[in-house]
């Protein structure tokens, strides 16, 4: 029998297996739907082996996306009677004692299906919702102090709304420019000038002056390596929210190499951002090579995006597949091309953090702030500092340098 027999019913359940990867976070549209069921009904089902891999080539589209497919087929297509299963429509529960991990996001994309088959809430489930809603105050209490890490798929959808929502008030910083201002502190004597020249000299108008403020650049360098998968994701609606609230925004991705994508997150439709982000980003989850990738942007960009004293977010956790390999020089040069080198690091949620890897070390003795960044409160205190004047530079060198000792 093959999958043309099974008709509508099999292509019913095929349509519910992408809306269980879809909610489970897994970017599937209408095109690759139709492509499956394409691809299905050439293969056939004689082989749960290669329905597995057809439906795998055509939804999988990224190594890190592996194993919630994994998950989520074993799930849903459970055996033994794939066939009857997918003829009955059913989105069956793992047994007792089931071995295959299921993670989190895939049991709530279950949880959905099954309320869709289901049909309509209870009113039993509408008491629960109307319950969960009078403690909304207490769930966002949560949500600003749980680590993305740990985040289900609703719990993500929320912290990215409050992404969104979120506003940089860098201060602004005095310019080498100066504009009118009559209670300024000093004499305009060109104006004055000319003031009196349009007066005849019969009198002498002071004018007087004071430097034109200024918000600085900020320029994000964020690590998007296998370790720091998870945490980039999210940090990158934070820099889409960012670039569009201000100007003089310039975001770089690195792992193993260096992506300008500033054009890119200019886009107001964040989906349509990251669209055009993940179609230029050739190693995303991969290796980490900073030392290189710091010596592209210091070669190629630093003059560009770093003058009239930028601010620069470091976002990384320091862990480099090259040893730290000319890490420490790199730093060195981009932390003097700078107004404030601010380091963004996830490992410091552990309170045991110690700086014991090569990379880390490196780093540290170069930056002027090293803050934790890895829920929703860290980014909040993150803008609220950003909005203030940062520790002297000398300062925060030598208390990063006690701690590395």
């Amino acid at each position: 029998m093959n999958a043309s027999d099974a008709g509508g019913l099999l292509a019913a359940n095929i349509m519910r297996f992408a809306r269980v990867l879809r909610a489970a976070g897994l970017p599937i549209g209408p095109g690759r739907v139709l492509e499956a069921l394409s691809a299905a009904r050439l293969v056939g089902l004689e082989s749960r082996n290669d329905f597995y891999w057809t439906l795998h080539a055509v939804f999988v589209s990224r190594r890190e996306q592996r194993e919630l497919f994994d998950q989520a087929f074993h799930m849903f297509w459970r055996n033994p009677g794939l066939l009857e299963r997918a003829m009955a429509l059913d989105v069956p529960s793992p047994p007792p004692g089931d071995q295959v991990d299921i993670s989190r996001r895939v049991a709530e994309a279950m949880k959905a299906a099954r309320a869709e088959l289901a049909g309509d809430l209870t009113a039993e489930e509408d008491d629960t919702v109307e319950s969960d809603a009078a403690d909304s105050w207490s769930y966002r209490e949560v949500l600003q102090k749980k680590d993305f890490d740990q985040m289900a798929a609703d719990e993500i959808r929320a912290a990215r709304e409050h992404i969104r929502r979120m506003r940089l008030p860098i201060m602004a910083v005095p310019t080498r420019r100066w504009r009118p201002d009559q209670a300024g502190a000093r004499a305009d004597m060109r104006a004055t000038l000319r003031a009196a020249l349009r007066s005849g000299g019969a009198a002498i108008p002071l004018r007087r002056r004071r430097r034109r403020r200024r918000h600085p650049p900020l320029v994000i360098l964020c690590d998007i390596s296998g370790s720091m998968d998870r945490y980039s994701r999210m940090f990158l609606h934070f820099m889409h929210a960012i670039t569009n609230d201000r100007d003089r925004v310039h975001t770089f991705l690195f792992g193993t190499r260096l992506t300008n994508i500033t054009r890119y997150l200019r886009y107001r439709d964040i989906d349509i951002a990251l669209d055009k982000v993940s179609r230029v980003v050739e190693d995303w989850a991969g290796g980490t090579r900073i030392g290189q990738c710091l010596h592209e942007f210091n070669r190629d960009w630093s003059r560009r995006v770093l003058g009239q004293g930028a601010i620069a977010l470091f976002i990384s956790d320091g862990l480099d597949r090259d040893a730290g390999e000319g890490l420490g020089a790199e730093m060195q040069r981009l932390h003097l091309s700078c107004r404030r080198l601010v380091w963004l690091n996830p490992l410091l949620r552990y309170q045991a953090f110690e700086p014991k890897s090569i990379g880390i070390r490196a780093i540290m003795p170069h930056v002027d702030e090293f803050r934790p960044v890895h829920n929703l409160d860290s980014l909040r205190t993150l803008v609220e500092s950003l909005g203030r004047s940062g520790p002297r530079r000398m300062e925060g060198m030598s208390r990063w340098r006690e701690m590395a000792t």
